[in-house]
């Protein structure tokens, strides 16, 4: 199929910038150990559903030695300053109904082990695919009596990193084969159409490119294991649909709102090509 003349001009200007062919990652034989003991996996077989590509890569990898070294300690994590509020906010009482997190959950480090690798997941009571801040704020309105929060806020945000924490170091085990296939199957669609003024989908950086330098970065697989993420580049901690959204803009389309349906179908799927990864959660990256 012949690119048409448009496609290709907007190819070019997405990609300025950009230095094909390099197959060079920063860190592409380091290992990522947190705090001396969590070790992370951070390269994979791909999953038999991937198939562009034999090996996946956490976003870690095409950092450079600075931003890695970062990751490796609590300490130095700068996402742990939000952890830390999210912890007060855990234990503070909210709503009518007079319970906090921990009236049901009580310590997070135990409760919420192995919760951050399964999400996006099937929720049967709802009927629907929620990811971790939909099933937060499920717990906010029907148990707690509280109001939701933003899908994409601070207080979201923040409480998604805490229940992370205790997942990191598992892998990333995201079921797309029961009832929410038909979810899963939106999301692959999406992350494969072209969108936007540049007509670029997620798979033309992320599969065709990943490993080359665009500007000063390298760009890397897509993978959302780490999320939420400290952004050096905007000095907070950022949700994965808050990425989707400043992907797609960068394509000069018109966006989906954080926790729409079509952003919660593309990290379903995209979650799912990260199955093997380690959880990494809160990580950080340029």
């Amino acid at each position: 199929m012949k690119t048409s003349l448009k496609g290709t001009l907007g190819m070019a200007a997405a990609l300025a910038g950009l230095t094909l062919g390099t197959g060079l990652m920063a860190g592409e034989d380091d290992n990522l150990i947190v705090n001396e003991e969590i070790e992370m996996t951070v390269r994979a077989p791909a999953p038999e559903h991937v198939d562009a590509f034999d090996t996946i890569y956490s976003g870690w990898v095409f950092r450079s030695d600075e931003t890695q070294a970062l990751q490796a300690d609590d300490f130095d994590n700068p996402a742990f300053v939000f952890v830390d509020t999210a912890i007060d906010s855990w234990n503070t009482v909210d709503g009518t109904e007079g319970k906090s997190c921990a009236s049901c959950h009580e310590d997070p480090m135990e409760s919420m082990a192995g919760v951050r690798a399964v999400y996006p997941k099937w929720n049967e009571q709802a009927g629907e695919v929620r990811t971790l801040e939909m099933q937060v704020n499920g717990c906010r309105t029907e148990q707690m009596g509280a109001e939701p929060w933003k899908y994409d806020g601070t207080d979201m945000v923040n409480m998604t990193a805490l229940i992370s924490v205790p997942s990191r170091g598992m892998p990333v085990d995201v079921s797309f084969d029961g009832p929410e296939r038909e979810m899963w199957e939106k999301g692959k669609e999406l992350y494969y159409t072209r969108t936007g003024q540049l007509e670029l989908a997620c798979a033309n950086c992320h599969e065709d490119h990943y490993g080359d330098m665009i500007r000063a970065d390298h760009l890397s697989q897509g993978q959302i294991n780490g999320f939420p993420v400290y952004r050096l580049k905007n000095a907070k901690l950022n949700s994965a649909h808050a990425r989707f959204k400043g992907c797609i803009r960068d394509t000069r389309a018109h966006t989906f709102a954080p926790g729409s349906d079509e952003f919660v179908a593309l990290e379903l799927y995209v979650a799912t090509r990260g199955n093997g990864l380690s959880v990494e959660a809160p990580s950080v990256r340029n």
